[in-house]
């Protein structure tokens, strides 16, 4: 089995947690709950999911707002279905405990139903100044932060997804970082992708299955979704290590 700290950074497989925890019971693992009783050995209520490229459109702004659906220089607001996120952010103890962290920094950036980012030059768009569709939310004494987005649109060579960050010292350049990528059901995407304003795209849209950084990881970061008035809501949850040592990040671009 690998050691401990190579599992970090990605989910465990239900035999590595056995393992690590020593517990034979694997009927145990389809209850994300874990026992309180006298003498029994307990689960952790969270897993750590597998950490994801942070690709080239990541752009520190620190803009600290819910609704990161306009531009605040002039308040327009991006065109797309409304989307509420929610990230359950944990913490697991050294003796298998899962609580939930509060005051980490979550980042979510994203691109528009056109395959747009904002903030950045690309071969196809230049957004340099514009701030549209990014922001970050501080975790709350639940381990929770809360989004207003827009369901992502696509661009080329990539499945459709949303890029999130989570920090527990955003200030300092030491200190526990996690980032990944969420990703939707391909069969969502289509019935999304037929109405406006998204159905104005042209073009080959990639499957999760065709997307090579779903390969490494995407099924577990998977978002689940619930319709909500004329959008949908999903709520992710993810386990850090907040107590290992931490490692050095590379200067934030503000």
């Amino acid at each position: 089995m690998q050691n401990d700290d190579a599992m970090i950074g990605r989910v465990l497989s239900r035999r590595e947690l056995v393992s690590l925890l020593g517990f034979s019971g694997l009927a145990a693992m389809a209850e994300p709950l874990f026992s309180q009783s006298p003498g029994e050995r307990t689960l952790p209520a969270c897993v750590v999911q597998p950490e994801q490229t942070e690709g080239p459109y990541f752009v520190d702004r620190m803009l600290d707002r819910s609704d990161i659906r306009t531009d605040p220089t002039t308040n327009a607001a991006r065109a797309g279905l409304p989307l509420h996120v929610t990230f359950n952010v944990s913490q697991i103890g050294a003796n298998g405990s899962c609580t939930p962290l509060p005051g980490a920094q979550v980042d979510l950036w994203q691109c528009d139903a056109a395959g747009i980012y904002s903030g950045v030059q690309d071969r196809s768009f230049n957004t340099v100044g514009q701030q549209f569709l990014r922001g970050y939310q501080r975790t709350n004494a639940d381990g929770a932060a809360t989004f207003v987005t827009i369901y992502p649109g696509w661009y080329a060579g990539r499945a459709v997804h949303l890029h999130f960050k989570i920090r527990t010292a955003p200030d300092a350049r030491q200190g526990h970082e996690f980032t990944a990528q969420l990703y939707f059901d391909d069969a969502l995407n289509e019935r999304v992708f037929g109405r406006e304003p998204y159905s104005a795209r042209t073009g080959q849209r990639v499957r999760n299955e065709s997307d090579r950084i779903f390969r490494d990881g995407g099924k577990e970061l998977m978002l689940p979704l619930t319709e909500r008035g004329d959008g949908y809501a999903g709520t992710f949850s993810v386990a850090l290590h907040p107590d290992r040592p931490s490692r050095p990040r590379a200067g934030a671009v503000r």
